[in-house]
């Protein structure tokens, strides 16, 4: 018999982990921003969309609300202090492509630059905007994806597993490890 305790919290956000990663924005003519995003997910395969929530108060909230655009640039270890420096540093009050020595990579089917140094930007355009409270969800249709070319392996594979992605959980960052399994191992056939 199995004899698990339990305790019972007040409601909160217990969802982990999540991806931890860096949403670029611009405003025309002026420099670009950069904000760390732990609430963002797929939300559709067609059309491919995924979302996006961000405080009111946040400088981002403010240029992807006028601009309607963003990019989410996957977050990697060696990108991990860059990617927390841009979640507590306002871009009202640094320029956080500069501080953290990040390079703008031209989009290309939106106005707001990617990360250079990310091995996948995700161009988004905001279709809906979901008031909820502490933040709003911006719900977008990605228009581009690039890829760093140095995860293609000679048969044109993408190998995100290389890139050393970052996940967030419960207040820290972690690198993710050992593959487990693959989509639908749990049923496949087994060779004899």
């Amino acid at each position: 018999m199995n004899n698990f305790k339990k305790q019972e919290w007040k409601p909160g956000n217990m969802l982990y982990p999540v991806p931890a990663v860096m949403v670029s924005c611009a405003k025309p003519g002026q420099k670009p921003n950069i904000i760390t995003v732990a609430w963002a997910g797929t939300i559709c395969s067609d059309p491919v969309m995924l979302s996006i929530s961000v405080r009111k108060e946040r400088f981002s909230h403010e240029i992807i609300s006028e601009t309607g655009e963003f990019v989410v640039n996957l977050t990697t270890k060696d990108l991990c202090r860059a990617a927390d420096f841009c979640g507590v540093r306002s871009g009202r009050d640094v320029d956080k492509f500069k501080e953290m020595k990040l390079t703008p990579l031209k989009s290309s089917r939106i106005s707001a630059p990617g990360i250079a140094e990310s091995p996948v930007n995700i161009e988004c355009r905001v279709v809906e905007v979901k008031e909820l409270g502490s933040h709003d969800m911006f719900i977008a249709r990605v228009e581009a994806v690039t890829v760093d070319e140095r995860f293609m392996d000679a048969s044109g594979r993408f190998k995100l597993d290389d890139a050393r992605l970052v996940a967030y959980s419960h207040g820290e960052y972690f690198e993710l490890g050992e593959k487990i399994g693959k989509f639908g191992f749990s049923v496949a056939k087994r060779h004899v």
